[in-house]
């Protein structure tokens, strides 16, 4: 188990994380979010001692990391895929690995075979993708077996069958009743993926909430409807408790109906229907909004008069 306590880092004048409070629980996956400078990878790096607080604690099972016999065996992390000797090859990097915690070469070529790099073990690590560096990175965070996985961005770079494998680790850790932290910018896989999710914005904390809660901050579900006769469908549709705009197409957006009710209304009325889409919210629309005033870059279109 992660905890997290009141955890402030300052670099001069700037303030990259702010009092900060989580606790990150074993058994299930948890998504550490956050839009670019946001204080996520500091605050990972604090977890595992690697930065220092200016104030507050990071401990792992109520010590810090450096404060455990063993931190491999505790606590397996991915920061940077890249941070491998280039003249090394997987397997000597691993070895290297596990001779500082008496770890056998037996489990090197286990993890090698769990991340898919056993054919590729002796190819120098300088020459891997940035999707084989990743595996490799995370062969050498389950290097030692530990009940706790950090992971930032653990799916750059993977291909499709990529992120699906690494998907499926994730929720196979949780379910040994692993404690698993995982940072990423895919929203949508995300939302596959974490039953609980840590959200911060300027390194203050936004939401700390489980999947069940981010999924009710969403706005209300709305339908798309179009037809042969909107003016008397939604002259038919006005009720209280039912919002009606109209689309900059030809059409309508409604809230407070479901689209099989919208459907028998159009029947019974002997009006046909072109268009009767559910409207959901994402998980990245949520996201977004919530963190909408903590971005720190913000692109706008550009607009090209004509000569």
């Amino acid at each position: 188990m992660i905890e997290v306590t009141n955890l402030t880092k300052r670099y001069g004048t700037t303030t990259a994380v702010d009092d900060l409070s989580f606790t990150v629980r074993p058994g299930i996956v948890t998504g550490f979010l956050g839009p670019n400078g946001a204080g996520k990878s500091t605050t990972m790096r604090m977890v595992l001692g690697l930065d220092q607080p200016t104030h507050g604690t990071a401990t792992l099972n109520g010590r810090r990391l450096d404060q455990h016999t063993a931190p491999l065996t505790e606590l397996g992390a991915l920061l940077e895929a890249k941070a491998v000797h280039p003249k090394r090859t997987a397997r000597n990097h691993l070895r290297a690995l596990a001779a500082t915690t008496g770890i056998s070469n037996r489990r090197v070529d286990e993890v090698l075979d769990i991340v898919g790099l056993t054919d590729v073990a002796d190819r120098l690590a300088g020459g891997f993708s940035l999707g084989m560096a990743q595996r490799l990175g995370i062969a050498s965070a389950l290097l030692g077996d530990p009940a706790t996985v950090m992971l930032d961005e653990p799916v750059n770079g993977l291909d499709p069958e990529g992120v699906l494998w690494i998907r499926h680790l994730l929720k196979d850790l949780a379910a040994e009743g692993r404690t698993v932290f995982v940072s990423s910018h895919l929203m949508s896989e995300m939302a596959l993926t974490a039953d609980h999710f840590v959200i911060i914005g300027r390194g203050r904390m936004i939401a700390d909430v489980t999947a069940a809660e981010l999924e009710a901050m969403a706005p209300e579900a709305s339908v798309s409807v179009r037809s042969d006769d909107d003016a008397k469908l939604r002259d038919l549709m006005s009720r209280d408790g039912v919002s009606i705009t109209t689309t900059a197409e030809p059409g309508l957006t409604v809230v407070g109906l479901s689209s099989g009710e919208i459907g028998r209304i159009a029947a019974d009325h002997a009006i046909a229907l072109s268009e009767l889409t559910n409207r959901r919210s994402t998980l990245e629309q949520t996201f977004m909004d919530l963190t909408a005033d903590a971005v720190e870059y913000s692109a706008h279109s550009v607009h090209r008069e004509a000569a």
